[in-house]
């Protein structure tokens, strides 16, 4: 809400600086977010002083100017008829920036130099002249600043006004809120009706046919109106908070609004079909045309109000180009209404119209404020368009309700804010603001609540109010009562934290996203049609289609970071993530929330340098990173065993495994199938794992153990078996590892290698085979003997082949 500061004196006095009043608002709950001098481009326009007038030498309707600016004198090209020799003028100097953005320099205009203008009203934007000169009348200097010599002083203050406080979106209920602050009466407009002749029931009529959607509706006419551009003093009070002027009559609702904050509307009564008012629900689907010439379809939750025939507004929203005032309107229908917010705000959003009038209808209007500011706006186009007001009002009021009345408990209210406010106190606080206080006893006050502030339905409303008025500043300050003693943290989170110490250590970078997702987000990742995963918790109210239901994996989002990050130029990322999916469950209302991690790795293995070269990184990279993690985190025995190329669903065939300990799935390792690097934009392979943080920290143990450093050699033999294609190689090394023989320290594959002379659909297999006794030293014959008797086992349990 922008609210300009001489147009708030006219209702109350203010005596504060415009700091200390932005700071005092602030404090009173009425954030003052800019404050901005309207006058700050008038800085170097200053009062000349026209010294000699000549001929243009090559232009006859330009003059040569020489003019006093209190510093010298300078010459001024100016085409104004009543340019003289003698006359006061103001001066923009050189580096000005007119109203209409035009930023003045010095310049040559037919040969002749001119160093800065002469202004008239509307280049200043201080009136609506633009035949010539604005002279000066009164014996200025010349050099004065033009604000100080027309005394032009104000300030536009911006307020961020929270929603429930629809009262304050009016230069009358940011008055009110002043005077409370400095203790004075606000004054209202005051104003009178011109003399009506006629009968407006014979007229016209008003029928509301939904009035749970629009619980008044008050309408005046005006006859003989001319349309035609606002004064001046109207057109500055718009500008000054922003709002373009139209013509007087649009112009007038637009004041009213600002002022009152009530919005209305003027329909030209000569297009309205039966010259009747009819408010109703659309039909579903109805078509209407708005005046921003947008064609839109209607359903039929949308206030419409029409005339005998058709509709002419969507209520509360915008009007329609059929009833629009035009230059040749000559006789006008006021409209000032309440209309339920639940339902402006439905139709709103549904349009994606967000005006003026529904940015103040969905938040509640004062409906005892719809006749007060429907007789301010009959009286201004009276005056303006100098019409006649019809006699009568129409004002059709399906309310039930009256006035408000609540309690207030003085030791609740003083409990609950940490105050020691007494009732007489308490009670002055909320008449400054023009509630009603009855003394009820020691303890209790009886207030009845002004129309104007719908957020107030409850005592606790009240106690606020009471808080910000005494002043949030005055609230003693309080601190809760915490034990010396600090509580353990969960071993989940120590847990969690641990895992963040140990990938950041790997060189991987966390990331953070939403737990909303696209619904689509399961399609972009190929999930099966039959993946519990697909199974989606859909928020009722999402912020936009691609954030409209629970995630159910984490991979959507680490590989829509890796797309933005790659699109920005960093093409080598490592990143991880750790949160919540949602699983919904058939018997419960609550979803399953199972905490996840993720990681991906794409670009180079390493930085180049002098010593290494840039290589790509691949599988190993990131399945050694899962290997490190767990080895860090004290998990053994971690097994990995390829994913069936049936069961891939975002990850490529043959290039991915799953991750196993004692048997239960821990998770999956692989790389990005190239399906999903192309939907994601990703342009390069990506690498991903996806583990069950929850099964990984229950496994995770923090227990040392140690044993001696070897005192004897250790000696290596190495085993290369020829072994079917669909034989794992780890699967080799786990039943070498199963075999138990106590000299065996360490295995390791070293090669695979398939093609000629391997027979077709086998491969050989190398790995080596550490030997070590910690009591000592091996040898050779000893040695060889184990060797020869675990290569025999794989050869029998494999059947396995030595190579020729």
């Amino acid at each position: 809400m922008k609210v300009s500061l001489s147009w708030l004196k006219e209702y109350v006095p203010i005596d504060m600086a415009v700091s200390d009043l932005a700071d005092a608002l602030t404090m009173a709950g009425l954030e003052v977010e800019a404050v901005e001098d309207r006058y700050a481009h008038l800085e170097t326009v200053v009062v000349g002083q026209v010294v000699e007038v000549l001929p243009h030498p090559n232009a006859d309707r330009l003059k040569l100017c020489r003019v006093d600016d209190g510093t010298g004198i300078v010459p001024i090209v100016c085409g104004a008829p009543n340019a003289a020799a003698g006359v006061r003028a103001p001066l923009a100097r050189v580096g000005t920036r007119l109203p209409d953005g035009t930023l003045l320099a010095k310049t040559v205009i037919r040969g002749e130099t001119s160093e800065g203008m002469l202004c008239s009203e509307i280049e200043l934007g201080l009136g609506l002249d633009g035949s010539g000169l604005m002279l000066l009348e009164g014996d200025f200097q010349p050099g004065l600043s033009l604000k100080t010599a027309l005394n032009l002083f104000d300030y536009a203050l911006e307020i961020g006004l929270t929603p429930n406080r629809p009262d304050c979106l009016s230069m009358m209920g940011v008055a009110r809120e002043i005077a409370a602050i400095q203790g004075v009466k606000m004054n209202p407009p005051v104003f009178s009706l011109p003399d009506a002749k006629g009968d407006i029931g014979a007229l016209t009529s008003v029928t509301i046919e939904a009035p749970d959607h629009c619980p008044r509706y008050a309408a005046r006419l005006l006859e003989g109106i001319t349309v035609a551009p606002s004064p001046y003093w109207l057109q500055d009070r718009l500008r000054s908070v922003g709002v373009r002027p139209i013509n007087n009559l649009v112009d007038v609702t637009n004041f009213v609004m600002l002022e009152t904050g009530q919005p209305l509307h003027a329909f030209d009564f000569d297009h309205l079909a039966g010259h009747r008012i009819v408010v109703r629900t659309a039909a579903d689907q109805e078509p209407f045309t708005t005046l921003d010439q947008k064609a839109r379809r209607l359903s039929d939750q949308m206030l419409m109000i029409c005339d005998g025939e058709k509709p002419v507004a969507v209520g509360g929203v915008m009007g329609g180009l059929n009833s629009e005032i035009e230059d040749s309107t000559t006789r006008v229908l006021i409209e000032s209404a309440c209309f339920d917010p639940i339902s402006i705000r439905k139709t709103s959003k549904a349009l994606g119209l967000n005006t003026d009038a529904s940015h103040r209808f969905e938040r509640g209007v004062d409906p005892d404020g719809t006749l007060f500011a429907l007789n301010r706006a009959a009286s201004l186009m009276a005056e303006l368009g100098r019409g006649r007001l019809v006699d009568g009002v129409i004002d059709e009021d399906c309310r039930k309700s009256g006035t408000l009345v609540l309690s207030l408990r003085v030791r609740g209210t003083n409990d609950l804010l940490g105050t020691d406010l007494d009732r007489d106190r308490m009670a002055a606080l909320l008449e400054s603001i023009e509630f009603k206080v009855q003394d009820k006893g020691r303890d209790a006050l009886e207030v009845r609540v002004p129309s104007f502030r719908v957020d107030i339905t409850r005592p606790q409303d009240l106690m606020e109010e009471v808080a910000r008025l005494s002043g949030y500043n005055q609230i003693p300050t309080t601190f809760p009562v915490l034990p010396a003693q600090g509580t353990t943290p969960s071993s989940m989170m120590v847990r969690r934290n641990q895992v963040r110490d140990i990938l950041c250590g790997f060189g991987f970078s966390e990331a953070v996203n939403y737990s909303f997702i696209s619904a689509d987000s399961c399609d972009r990742i190929q999930l099966d049609a039959d993946d519990s995963r697909r199974h989606h918790i859909a928020l009722l109210n999402p912020i936009s289609e691609e954030q409209s239901v629970m995630r159910t994996t984490l991979v959507p989002g680490i590989l829509e970071a890796a797309q933005r990050n790659i699109a920005r130029q960093q093409n080598s990322l490592r990143l991880f993530e750790i949160g919540k999916v949602f699983l919904p469950q058939s018997d419960v209302l609550l979803p399953l929330e199972k905490e996840m991690l993720v990681g991906l790795w794409t670009g180079r293995r390493a930085t180049a340098a002098w010593h290494t070269r840039e290589t790509a990184c691949d599988f190993f990279d990131i399945k050694g990173t899962v290997q490190g993690l767990a080895l860090a985190l004290g998990i053994p025995s971690l097994s990995f065993s390829a994913v069936p190329d049936g069961q891939c669903p975002y990850t490529r065939a043959g290039h991915a495994a799953q991750i196993f300990h004692d048997g239960r799935v821990l998770g999956i390792v692989g790389e990005v199938d190239s399906e999903v690097v192309n939907t994601y934009s990703l342009k390069q392979p990506a690498f991903i794992f996806e583990l069950d943080l929850e099964a990984i920290g229950r496994l995770a143990s923090d227990s040392k153990q140690m044993t001696p450093i070897p005192r004897f050699p250790s000696t290596t033999r190495d085993i290369t078996v020829i072994v079917d294609q669909t034989i794992e190689s780890g699967v080799l090394l786990n039943t070498v590892a199963q075999f138990g023989e106590k000299l065996v320290e360490d295995l390791y594959l070293f090669d695979v290698f398939a093609g000629d002379p391997i027979p077709a659909g086998k491969k050989s297999v190398s790995f080596r085979v550490v030997y070590r006794s910690a009591e000592r030293t091996l040898e050779d014959e000893t040695v060889n003997e184990i060797h020869h008797h675990l290569t025999h086992r794989l050869i029998t349990e494999f059947g396995a082949a030595l190579p020729v």
